[in-house]
């Protein structure tokens, strides 16, 4: 049962063992202005590794400007699974951290080509003065979880005014300051918690990051759409660029496949224990998930040979996430899930196998590479459905 709606319902922890919980309207509303975000990072990641920008110069400031997506997402997602009333301050509430979402948004790619990170700010600024505002009527109406929520509220405000005054740091502190920071963000919730844990719902928890993994998937095609048809209209159709596109939907479709072949919710309701190391532990799987699209991209424009970029870069661009996704499913799922999720024996060696495609180089061409992991991922699926037909006759 959903939240009862009015002019103002007084903000109580939900349930956590509600049943039927699930995603509101206003949270697939909120994913939504996270899809313009990913795609700015998306394409700036992919154009810097295509014009040869080095991996490291790339791969850095993805890390780091998907770290602030990824984190406003977990902010509202958390706080929302423990307090959703859905009356029309949490709404109005909600609508000022969408604003946020949108500028950060329209901040990635000067943070992203140009290490800025004012809009980034602003963005969380703004975002944040609606979700500390959450935290402090939380604090005033739900007496039993008013000390967590008041640590919630100062713990964001004093982290939120770090972030602005890093706004005039020296340049050679611009790493530093960053690494500092996200590490204070992360140790918010751990310091809040100790008083309490927040009433959120593991059921609904599961299915928020699932349909984050979707969000990105879906970025991941369109990403690799927009390169096939940069593809087509400079090449026309060659047999390369069906075996990519093929192999490339393959690959989407099998990482799909293996985040959900086992069921998460229950895993958390009976381990809430492990609840930070299974959300924290999403950062470097969102975006590895979320890389996957770029290099998929550049798979595609490769075979035009029109980037700057050696064809080693562009095979490991494809294969590195995917491997990634593979070893990380296994390592989230092993404390969370019966019997430890997708087994390691069919985890692990096939994100090892994956992890050496790049080097077959030049036995193997890029579009060798993108197909040899495609096969990989696809024989993990086939491992994955004939383990669940075993146990399901068990």
């Amino acid at each position: 049962m959903s939240a009862p709606r009015g002019i103002h319902v007084r903000m109580l922890g939900r349930d956590a063992t509600e049943s039927n919980r699930a995603s509101s309207p206003l949270e697939l509303l909120f994913d939504l202005t996270f899809v313009v975000a990913v795609a700015q990072l998306a394409g700036a990641y992919a154009h810097g590794l295509g014009a040869g920008h080095g991996v490291l110069a790339s791969v850095v400031p993805f890390m780091f400007v998907f770290f602030a997506i990824w984190w406003a997402w977990m902010n509202f997602t958390w706080f929302s699974s423990a307090y959703d009333t859905d009356d029309v301050l949490y709404r109005l509430f909600t609508l000022v951290q969408m604003a946020g979402v949108l500028v950060l948004a329209a901040g990635v790619p000067a943070a992203f080509d140009e290490s800025d990170f004012l809009v980034i700010t602003i963005g969380y600024l703004i975002m944040r003065i609606g979700l500390i505002a959450q935290w402090v009527r939380a604090a005033i109406e739900h007496p039993d979880g008013r000390t967590t929520a008041t640590r919630y509220a100062i713990g964001l405000a004093v982290s939120q005014a770090g972030w602005v005054a890093r706004l005039w740091l020296p340049e050679e502190w611009a790493i530093p300051s960053f690494v500092v920071l996200a590490l204070l963000d992360l140790s918010v919730p751990l310091w809040a918690e100790r008083t309490g844990m927040t009433p959120w719902h593991p059921h609904h928890i599961a299915e928020r990051y699932g349909l984050f993994v979707i969000i990105l998937l879906g970025e991941s095609v369109f990403a690799a759409t927009n390169g096939v048809s940069a593809s087509l209209a400079a090449s026309g159709l060659t047999p390369e660029l069906v075996v990519i596109a093929v192999a490339g939907l393959l690959i989407l479709f099998g990482v799909w496949w293996i985040y959900f072949a086992e069921p998460i919710g229950e895993g958390l309701a009976r381990h809430r224990n492990w609840s930070f190391f299974w959300g924290y532990g999403h950062y470097p799987l969102l975006a590895a998930i979320a890389a996957i699209g770029a290099g998929l991209e550049l798979a595609v424009l490769a075979i035009g040979g029109h980037l700057a970029v050696t064809d080693e870069v562009v095979a490991i661009a494809v294969a590195v996430p995917v491997g990634i996704v593979l070893a990380l499913i296994w390592l989230l799922q092993r404390p969370i899930v019966d019997g430890g999720g997708v087994p390691a024996w069919l985890l692990l060696p096939s994100a090892a196998l994956v992890f050496a495609t790049p080097f077959g180089i030049p036995w193997l061409t890029v579009t060798g590479v993108v197909a040899a992991v495609a096969a990989v991922v696809v024989l993990v699926v086939v491992g994955t459905v004939a383990r669940q037909s075993v146990r399901a006759k068990a």
